[in-house]
């Protein structure tokens, strides 16, 4: 019993301690600013195939940074260069058809000259009472004969034309399916996940790699209606990182409407603050860029927020970057 004594009383002076501390750590924040935990994040975006497809290589690795244009993956092109093929060999085609109905225009024309001057010394000799009627009109439809068969070469050819233009456009799109196989990043970004492998095959619209934007990182708060009734979206932040001598700007760029409950990953001061609502702390994008190597999602941290903007931000909350 005399053993279980003094081990009480250190208990409970190690418990008095820890509560004194933490009453102090959480009254360092001046009035007007509110504080709480969370994790880096950088936002997502997949890359998908727009066609089906055999994955025959992917040239990228999780973690390797890549830029704007750089091929991620290349699929199968067999398909689409054989159509590519085939809307050529049909735009040959109708341009041969074109060249065609050309001569044959320039020949019905050559007939309808001719024609039209005999159908000329036709005529006149009918005033000398030299020839028939009769003769005239076999002249006058020779004439007319020439004249359509030079508008139905004409119409040929713009049928040709037309087959051109179509087959120009199957070329375009069977160009654009082919180049389409060759899988590029729109804008840079660090690979996080290889979702397909080579030899996989994939459907339209199906995703190949997963990538990280490095000039979008936030971190998402959790504050209570007493604290979040005061800021807006725009207003000033600051991030302070697990680990790193640092102090990010950033700045508000959401506010939920809805509450939610706690998550258990989030520490309050207060248990019975069961219902907060989510606020998202934006670092700026030349920020995030100019630290890409040093800032990774799942990083632990703070994020800061000021209630009151008439306020100056404290010394320990200051801007300050790595060097």
């Amino acid at each position: 019993m005399k053993k279980t004594f003094p081990l009480f009383i250190l208990l409970m002076v190690a418990a008095v301690g820890s509560y004194i501390y933490m009453q102090q750590d959480s009254n360092t924040l001046p009035e007007g600013f509110a504080q709480s935990n969370g994790r880096l994040e950088l936002n997502r975006f997949d890359i998908a195939s727009l066609y089906p497809g055999r994955v025959q290589a992917v040239l990228v690795e999780e973690g390797s940074d890549v830029e704007e244009g750089d091929i991620l993956a290349e699929l199968s092109s067999t398909t689409s260069s054989s159509q590519l093929a085939a809307a050529n060999a049909q735009k040959q085609r109708a341009n041969e058809a074109v060249a065609r109905a050309d001569a044959e225009i320039k020949a019905y024309q050559q007939q309808q000259k001719v024609a039209q001057m005999e159908l000329d010394n036709a005529q006149m000799l009918k005033r000398d009472n030299l020839i028939s009627t009769a003769e005239v009109n076999k002249r006058l439809a020779a004439r007319n004969g020439a004249t359509a068969s030079v508008r139905a070469a004409q119409a040929a050819r713009a049928e040709a034309v037309a087959a051109v233009a179509a087959a120009q456009a199957q070329i375009d799109q069977a160009s654009s399916a082919n180049d389409d196989m060759t899988i590029r990043t729109p804008k840079a970004g660090r690979v996080e996940y290889k979702i397909a492998e080579t030899g996989s095959v994939i459907a339209a619209g199906s995703k190949v790699v997963s990538l990280l934007d490095p000039a979008d990182v936030y971190m998402n708060i959790f504050l209570p209606n007493t604290q979040i009734s005061r800021l807006k979206v725009g207003d000033d932040a600051r991030i302070i990182l697990d680990g790193l001598s640092a102090v990010f700007p950033a700045k508000i760029s959401f506010i939920a409407t809805d509450a939610q409950f706690t998550p258990k990953s989030v520490e309050t001061q207060n248990e019975r603050e069961k219902l907060i609502f989510k606020v998202k702390l934006k670092i700026p994008p030349e920020t995030a860029l100019r630290y890409r190597g040093l800032l990774k999602g799942g990083m632990t941290g703070n994020g800061y927020v000021r209630m009151d903007n008439s306020q100056q931000w404290p010394s320990e909350l200051a801007v300050r970057l790595p060097q």
